[in-house]
């Protein structure tokens, strides 16, 4: 089963430029989690018969959402965190908004375990909303994944909006301390570690460099792959065993992040 996570920064841009059909036909993925789809379903003109598609979008139009499509219709889909951990955590909001109204998580239940996609809120460049994100978003996450878990095994993925280490990034050194790569992002990013979940692509390549997952627009830096990992597939334990040949597709062009994937085995 071929599993697939990708920010494709507005589905609406990336059909009309012709590249979400050609990685739907080049690469045929059995699940494909999306990130940052700008858009209702009833807004995105494709049709993929094969698939079961699930959109959870912002209240604010064009701006953020998740989606997962699948060949297999998932046995139900859950939108954002439940309020038990909302509550518990006070993801309540910010002067941005509520996070709870951004389409940013959707988990799927299938026979053997969960699939989640996740949309992390950006800290921004001032940082304004790094408080957001290590006081009561990234701790909710954690604890709604682990909470999932007593079911069944999860598998999660998306835009984390973080680089984890030093390796994950092109220039580390004048980036320690900004936004994607501040201390506390990547200590809780270490949290999901330190709680049992795997990072399928290091557990496998833990020296690999140049792997990267997004890049900024400015100065030509995807031609000279100057970039950031900050999209992952995290797994528990339990099926991390199961997860092959994790892969990072920077070839697959449309958007400013590239898809990440994983295969899961029986």
């Amino acid at each position: 089963m071929k599993l697939y996570s990708w920010n494709v920064n507005g589905i609406r841009a990336v059909i009309n430029k012709g590249e979400f059909q050609k990685f739907i036909k080049q690469e045929d993925p059995d699940i494909l989690c999306l990130q940052e789809t700008k858009a209702n379903r009833d807004q995105v003109e494709i049709d993929l018969p094969q698939y079961d598609e699930h959109f959870f979008s912002a209240v604010k139009k064009g701006y953020s959402g998740t989606a997962i499509f699948t060949k297999k219709p998932a046995i139900r889909y859950i939108n954002g965190f439940p309020n038990d951990i909302i509550e518990s955590f006070e993801v309540t909001g910010d002067t941005y908004g509520n996070p709870n109204d951004e389409g940013r998580v959707i988990a799927a239940e299938f026979d053997d375990f969960w699939v989640v996609t996740v949309y992390t809120p950006n800290s921004k460049g001032d940082l304004s909303r790094l408080s957001l994100r290590y006081d009561k978003w990234d701790r909710a996450f954690l604890a709604y994944v682990k909470q999932l878990e007593k079911i069944k095994p999860v598998l999660f993925c998306g835009d984390l909006n973080v680089a984890h280490q030093e390796i994950d990034l092109a220039n580390p050194k004048p980036n320690i301390g900004k936004h994607g790569f501040t201390n506390e992002e990547r200590e809780r990013f270490q949290d999901f570690l330190d709680a049992g979940f795997v990072d399928t692509f290091r557990s496998v390549y833990p020296d690999k460099t140049g792997a990267y997952s997004w890049w900024t627009h400015w100065a030509n830096a995807r031609a000279r792959n100057v970039g950031w990992r900050i999209d992952y597939w995290l797994a528990s334990k339990e099926i991390a065993e199961r997860v092959k040949n994790p892969q990072i597709h920077p070839d697959q062009m449309g958007s400013d992040h590239c898809p990440v994937s994983i295969v899961l085995t029986k």
